[in-house]
């Protein structure tokens, strides 16, 4: 197997959540997680992954606070995946991605579901960059700046 870049300590901050999100698997347990899925079982079912990957992955997910265990909500000898409020924190990035894909896929027609508001049931606005003074940005309306260093205290 192909070891993996590690992106953890890098300056970028793109890079370094990819360090905890960046494959597909992760991603679409996060996914399921949002839509209510807790169990081992329930995200093997649902997303067809073989056990050991998705051990791998949900452990990792554990590891980087993006989700944590819990007994299970039954009573029952099993214990549960319950996200974290960084992982609910993801919800904005997969809208991100779906209302991109919705936009530019190739078959937009064989998307079978929207995602509407729950109390109006009207479809969600598609996700916008704002300046600080209520602004709509776009990409050329924005740059990188490097952040002041940390002042040293004096001893």
């Amino acid at each position: 197997m192909v070891k993996r870049t590690s992106f953890e300590g890098d300056a970028c901050p793109i890079a370094r959540a990819l360090e905890a999100i960046g494959d597909w698997w992760t991603l679409l347990i996060i996914r399921e997680a949002l839509f209510g899925l807790r169990r081992f079982g329930e995200f093997q079912s649902k997303l067809g992954m073989a056990r050991n990957i998705l051990s791998v992955r949900l452990r990792s997910m554990v590891d980087q606070g993006i989700l944590e265990t819990a007994p299970a909500s039954d009573g029952s000898a099993y214990q549960e995946y319950v996200l974290t409020p960084k992982g609910r924190g993801l919800f904005p990035i997969l809208v991100a991605l779906r209302q991109w894909s919705e936009e530019f896929d190739d078959h937009p027609e064989e998307i079978t579901t929207i995602l509407v508001d729950r109390a109006k049931g009207r479809p969600v606005r598609k996700l916008e960059l704002r300046a600080e003074d209520g602004r709509l940005l776009s990409q050329p309306d924005t740059m990188l700046k490097l952040r002041p260093a940390p002042r040293r205290r004096s001893a």
